[in-house]
């Protein structure tokens, strides 16, 4: 079992436009809202693949009431926490070339209490996850060592610990030695200080992680695929052409999901949370693939080249 906490889930508003104009009333040619938050959609993922996950969401107001249905709607397996402050709303704005903008608004800050409940509701959850997904940004005031506080406690139960957040969040998580890391591009860059042009950048940039105490590194570069470097010092890179881009929301959340479900080793796994993430990118808002969307045959895994120029931003 898969296990996710976001500490600042959301209610993810996407519209759709013909193009973005500043200043301009544009007509929407469609809108979605979907349950968001990192560990929120690596849980939904999940489910829409068949495999067993649980979230642990902390929830709050009617903005957090209509999270809870929706992904009660969608047969999430979860733990809610009721929390004081109200669950947030973000709006997205995605363009026919796959072009998103996002508007995502910082949250309401949590008491050290429910952070406690918070905590002892994942340690609980824990006992019977192979895996704990911590993801997503912080919550206003909540301590930056909050993941690497819960790293250590879940390496004490032999629990793995995947990260997926950035900023000083990421540093401090990263010096508790989690099992994985998945930052993207600019957060990999601002972890560690390193501008990114190439795939050999990437690789340097990820050196540097390591050295500060993660062990495998799952890097996601949008367009470019994503690379892989593992505890054992073996190195993937790979792609998924996507035909038809709608949105690239939660596609990075895909990634992580299925790289999980397939082992979270090696070329197999890359190919399989690619496949995902592709899939991902072709739907509309942050909704998350199934298996009928998953098209695997445009997946490549080989060995990265250091050479190699990244699209720019």
């Amino acid at each position: 079992m898969i296990l996710t906490l976001t500490l600042n889930p959301s209610l993810d508003r996407t519209i759709e436009v013909g193009a973005l104009t500043r200043g301009a009333v544009i007509r929407a040619a469609a809108t979605h809202l979907d349950p968001g938050g990192k560990g929120v959609n690596v849980s939904r993922a999940l489910l829409a693949n068949d495999v067993r996950s649980c979230a642990v969401i902390p929830y709050g107001g009617s903005e957090g009431r209509r999270l809870l249905d929706l992904l009660s709607a969608e047969g999430i397996d979860m733990v809610p926490v009721p929390v004081e402050g109200p669950t947030r709303s973000n709006v997205a704005i995605a363009e026919p070339d796959g072009t998103v903008t996002k508007v995502n608004e910082p949250g309401t800050a949590l008491t050290p209490a429910e952070l406690d409940t918070l905590a002892g509701a994942v340690l609980d959850a824990a006992r019977s996850a192979d895996w704990v997904v911590a993801s997503g940004s912080l919550p206003p005031g909540v301590p930056i060592d909050v993941y690497a506080g819960l790293g250590r406690r879940f390496a004490g139960a032999g629990v793995n610990l995947a990260v997926d957040t950035s900023g000083p969040a990421l540093v401090s998580a990263v010096s508790a030695g989690p099992a994985l890391v998945k930052p993207n591009r600019d957060e990999l860059a601002e972890a560690t200080g390193t501008s990114i042009a190439h795939v050999g950048d990437v690789l340097d940039a990820v050196g540097k992680l390591r050295a500060m105490g993660a062990r495998s590194v799952l890097t996601s570069l949008g367009a470019d695929g994503a690379l892989l470097v593992e505890d054992d010092d073996r190195v993937w890179y790979g792609e998924c052409a996507v035909e038809e881009p709608r949105s690239s929301v939660g596609a990075g959340d895909a990634l992580l999901a299925g790289f999980l479900a397939a082992g979270a080793r090696g070329g197999t796994a890359l190919a399989e949370g690619l496949a995902w993430a592709g899939a991902a990118v072709g739907l509309p808002g942050s909704r998350m693939p199934g298996p009928a969307d998953i098209d695997r045959t445009h997946v490549r895994i080989g060995s990265p080249d250091p050479a190699r120029q990244l699209c720019p931003y």
